[in-house]
């Protein structure tokens, strides 16, 4: 019964793609053809090379690991496979700059106008930030300085 349901289905499938049984019996015991054997060659071999590199290797580091395994390949048909079976490379992103400055909001308002000496104490102070490495790490620095005595406030 089930040598009669299989040849049912075979008869069905040789109409429908409208070629003769013996044209299908032909191809169902033909060997693979050198192409397709390459084309399976080539693929497990992407397949090893990017899992190989922790699935990171696109088309051009793949081609490069081929063509040193004896391939002779070209960088399209590497990225074709890579499509055919879905690996995708990993590639760094571009720098995007996310903040736009003003040229006036770049720098702080000069509210002395650069006249740092008044003539009198306590009138215009000035700061500094800076940092020191020492031996048990990064040690910050600040100070404050009086303009006109130039001494050091704080």
């Amino acid at each position: 019964m089930l040598v009669e349901k299989t040849n049912f289905s075979i008869v069905r499938m040789v109409r429908l793609l409208a070629v003769s049984p013996s044209g299908f019996y032909a191809w169902l015991g033909r060997s693979p053809s050198e192409r397709a054997v390459r084309r399976e060659n080539i693929e497990q071999k992407v397949t090893w090379f990017h899992s190989d590199s922790d699935e990171v290797y696109g088309a051009p580091r793949i081609l490069v690991d081929l063509r040193a395994d004896g391939e002779t390949i070209s960088r399209k048909t590497v990225a074709s496979t890579m499509r055919r079976l879905g690996l995708v490379g990993i590639s760094p992103k571009r720098w995007r700059t996310t903040t736009v400055s003003q040229a006036e909001d770049a720098y702080p308002v000069d509210a002395v106008k650069r006249e740092w000496d008044t003539g009198a104490l306590n009138q215009v102070w000035v700061d500094d930030i800076t940092y020191l490495r020492t031996w048990e790490g990064w040690l910050y620095l600040a100070t404050v300085i009086d303009a006109h005595s130039r001494r050091v406030i704080g």
